[in-house]
Formats: structure tokens, sequence, C-alpha cells
């Protein structure tokens, strides 16, 4: 039913700043610079093997610029929304209707390039709160139109997503809801010792979903959207890099998976916890 981690979604005040950090940090020029006249945000997009991010600021008016001030004013700039893809929204749109769920109708949705005026065209599907887990997340299909290829900007730049973490104080509603009714595959599911937490990883399109449970009080499943790794090819030469361009990094050490190394990017990340990774 879902095919890929489309891409996420970081809310920033400034676009042009955020832009020239994430441009310091993974090492490629965007691919997309552009702008959702319906929506009043203006987003600027970095393409990756596996999926994209995308940078996204209010400008103007309308319910995607409200989301964004509401986000930054409650929470501070950062990671705001993670989206699914699938290549037949109405399969899904059926399967979700016919399990009991009340959907809004889908909506469709441009962008403009604003560096030579291209367009991309996509249909979106918001679900319902039990979906989304306090998430903001929905489920895409593109249409028309696509992301060119990112340019690099230093032979260390970034070619893939590693993994996206999430946080839940219920692991067996998150499988529940992704395993069973999105049919993304269930990779792992382990007791982490060092940690005293449940771990799941889920996989599709060279990636993972990695999901970390935090039980609380609450009887309502939540879920909160926390940090980012990138897999680099030689972490040394590409903290050199970040070093060199005033950007703050810990020591590279032993990851939790075996055979990895990895670091910290502690600066320019607008407040995204990012992990640098390197298989050995």
């Amino acid at each position: 039913m879902i095919k890929t981690l489309d891409h996420l979604i970081v809310a920033v005040n400034d676009l042009e700043e955020a832009e020239q950090n994430y441009k310091k940090i993974l090492g490629i020029n965007p691919s997309w610079r552009g702008h959702h006249k319906e929506w009043g945000t203006s987003n600027s997009l970095f393409s990756f093997q596996n999926t994209y991010l995308e940078l996204l600021a209010a400008k103007g008016e309308g319910m995607g610029a409200q989301l964004i001030k509401n986000k930054i004013k409650n929470d501070g700039e950062g990671l705001m929304g993670i989206v699914l893809g699938t290549d037949d929204l109405e399969a899904v749109r059926n399967k979700l209707i016919t399990l009991g769920y009340s959907l809004p109708s889908q909506s469709n949705g441009e962008g403009m390039n604003a560096k030579n005026n291209s367009k991309r065209s996509w249909v979106n599907q918001f679900l319902p709160i039990e979906l989304t887990r306090g998430l903001f997340s929905f489920i895409i299909q593109h249409k028309e139109g696509y992301l060119p290829e990112a340019k690099k900007l230093d032979n260390n730049f970034i070619k893939k997503l590693d993994h996206v973490v999430i946080k839940t104080n219920n692991a067996d509603s998150f499988i529940e809801v992704y395993n069973k009714i999105f049919d993304i595959r269930l990779a792992l599911d382990k007791f982490i010792e060092t940690w005293k937490r449940r771990m799941l990883f889920f996989r599709l399109n060279k990636t993972t979903i990695e999901v970390i449970e935090e039980k609380d009080e609450s009887e309502t499943p939540q879920d909160i959207l926390w940090g980012l790794a990138w897999e680099v090819e030689d972490i040394s030469k590409k903290i050199d890099e970040l070093i060199a361009n005033g950007t703050d990094v810990s020591e590279i050490k032993k990851g939790v998976k075996e055979n990895t190394l990895v670091a910290t990017i502690k600066s320019h990340t607008h407040n995204v916890p990012t992990l640098l990774i390197q298989y050995e």
C-alpha cells in the first residue's frame, strides 16, 4: 500500500538562511526552490537516492502558512512532518474506508520552481488522527513533473537518508498502523538492554523508520518525529569539511549498529537532531 518514505518536512523561519545551512551540511545544492500559492508557503527541496528533504517556510496567507507559524510558535523550528508515498492513492483510500476510517476528500497540489517556472503536481490524502497519531503526516501520489538530480558541492556529499527516528508511547499500536494497515515491512522488533527501550525498524525504499518506545501515562497512542541520520562514505573527511565551514560537530564514536561510526551535528540544523553514520 505504501511504497516510499516520500519526504520529510522541516519548518523554518528564514528559507534562505536554512537553505544555506543545509547546503553546508548535505554538500549538495537544492534540486528545487519554489512556492505553493494556495498554501501560502515557499520551499527548498534537497533530493537524495531514496527520498527528499523539504525546508518549508510561511510566505503569505494560507493553511500551510498557518501550520508553519503555529509549529514554530509552539515548538520552534524543526522537523514538522513525514510524508508517505504511493502509486495508487485511490486504492489506499478505498482500503482505509473499508477498514472504517473517515477520510477527507483528496486534495490536489502544485508547485512551481522559482528558477525556471517548471511545475510539479500531486494528490494528497490527509488522514484521521487515529492514523496520524499526533504527527503531521499524509500520503502523496505524484502526478506530473520531477525533481532534478542534486548537484554536489563537495566530494563528501550526502547521498541517502539512513533513517528517521520517531518516538512513540505505544509500540504495539504503532505496528498496527504502519505494518498491518500501511503494509510497511517490520524488519526488527527488539528490546535494547543498554537503552532499556523497545525499538522497531520499518524498512522501505532503502531507508528505515526507526521507532523508539518511551512509555508514559497516556492511554492515547502518541508519536513524535524526532531526528534524522544521514549516511556518509567517509565520516572523518565529512566532519573536517563541516568544521571548516563553521559547523559544530561531535567526536566520532562507534554506533549502536554493529560496524558503524557516528557523529552528531550540533549546529546549523534548525533544531533537527542530526546524526552522520558511516558503515565500515
